[in-house]
């Protein structure tokens, strides 16, 4: 046999080399993450801190994982709420027989007064099913213990993270309202609710205030002090010309509307174009807008419509931090109660644009129907005066 010349050893080599690299480029990357693993493993079990180990692994596992992942697709919040409202804003005007009312609780906790409110809800003409619950929870929260009772089950799945002093507070309740609106034909009257608030009467007292009313209720003041700021929390001219100035209005986020005003609320998108709108950051403190939309809007389409006032009671004296007084343990009573029940809501603004606090509408005599804040250690209290008191009307 002839030995092999040089020149065919080198061609050899040419062809060979090639195949080596493509082998070793191509070579599935598995191998490389089982390395990462096992090399973690016997890692770990040299180190006796076990909270070093459980960062460790964990920072080897979510690496790998998310390489392997697709990009996230770009948020579609704004077009999944466009698509809601239209739908709710398309229910029939009129509700069915027997009317209901739609509670709707916003909520970034666990409800620390359900069991006041499940007694509420079980309470005699409560069980003709005059009534139904929303829950709209902000998923990033945990919320332990979980929803129970008469809350079960009652979270709308179109439910989204919420943040003060931004918008999301406004689209919360708009798909509060919007969900109701096309659950249930017979929801006639819709109280939007916070985690803090309690009822002040019994369920047959408040079915009865609402159900007879054609109007909403709904803080609406105009020339609040430091109004203007909040106006321009934007830009000095942000809101033109959608919301001029003379138009703007300020209330509690706290109102009770009716069907024809959640229809309103669910179809609206000219004040939305505008309030959906970041503030400025040196305008953090006058961005309120859950505040300002709903009292505007219903102010600007429908003021004869509307009490302009909130059912909700709620104690501002000296509180200069954007947070109500919260009741605590001690404060809790039958007095306190009977107090909160005879106060007078604050009336804002009539139709002819007048204030409204000194006139014939102080003769209404609406009474509040529920109040906030309270502590949650104070539900013990709470639940044992409901029968002798808060549901004694």
């Amino acid at each position: 046999m002839m030995s092999p010349t040089p020149l065919s050893l080198f061609c050899v080599l040419l062809i060979c080399l090639p195949l080596a690299i493509v082998f070793t480029v191509v070579t599935p990357p598995a191998t490389t993450i089982r390395s990462i693993t096992s090399t973690s493993t016997s890692t770990s079990q040299t180190r006796t801190n076990p909270e070093t180990r459980v960062i460790e692994t964990t920072r080897i596992t979510t690496t790998t994982i998310s390489s392997s992942l697709p990009a996230r697709p770009p948020s579609t919040t704004e077009d999944d709420d466009q698509m809601l409202f239209r739908r709710a804003a398309g229910v029939k005007p009129d509700p069915l027989l027997p009317k209901r009312l739609a509670f709707m609780f916003l909520t970034t906790t666990p409800l620390p007064f359900a069991p006041l409110w499940e007694l509420f809800f079980n309470s005699t003409r409560a069980q003709e099913k005059l009534y139904n619950i929303y829950v709209h929870a902000d998923p990033s929260f945990p919320y332990d213990p979980p929803f129970s009772g008469v809350f079960e089950n009652r979270v709308i799945p179109e439910s989204k993270p919420t943040r003060r002093h931004s918008p999301t507070l406004i689209s919360a309740a708009r798909r509060l309202l919007s969900h109701a609106l096309l659950e249930d034909p017979s929801n006639s009257m819709f109280a939007l609710l916070s985690s803090a608030c309690i009822p002040l009467h019994s369920f047959d007292f408040t079915y009865e205030a609402l159900v007879k009313s054609d109007k909403s209720f709904i803080e609406i003041l105009k020339d609040e002090p430091g109004a203007w700021a909040r106006w321009a929390a934007r830009g000095e001219r942000v809101m033109l010309p959608e919301l001029p100035f003379e138009d703007f209005r300020i209330g509690s986020q706290f109102f009770v509307l009716t069907r024809k005003h959640a229809r309103l609320v669910a179809n609206e998108t000219r004040l939305w174009s505008k309030f959906k709108l970041t503030c400025l950051r040196k305008n953090k403190n006058t961005c309120y807008p859950e505040e300002h939309y709903f009292p505007s809007l219903i102010s600007m389409e429908d003021p004869r419509g509307c009490v302009p006032a909130t059912l909700t009671h709620v104690d501002w004296r000296g509180r200069h931090d954007g947070h109500p007084r919260t009741y605590g343990v001690s404060e809790v009573g039958p007095k306190l109660i009977l107090a909160l029940r005879k106060d007078v809501p604050r009336y804002g603004v009539n139709v002819d644009g007048t204030n409204g606090s000194h006139s014939s509408m102080r003769k209404r005599g609406d009474p509040f129907l529920f109040a906030r804040k309270f502590s949650p250690d104070s539900i013990a209290t709470l639940v044992r005066i409901a029968n002798d008191v808060i549901f004694k009307d």
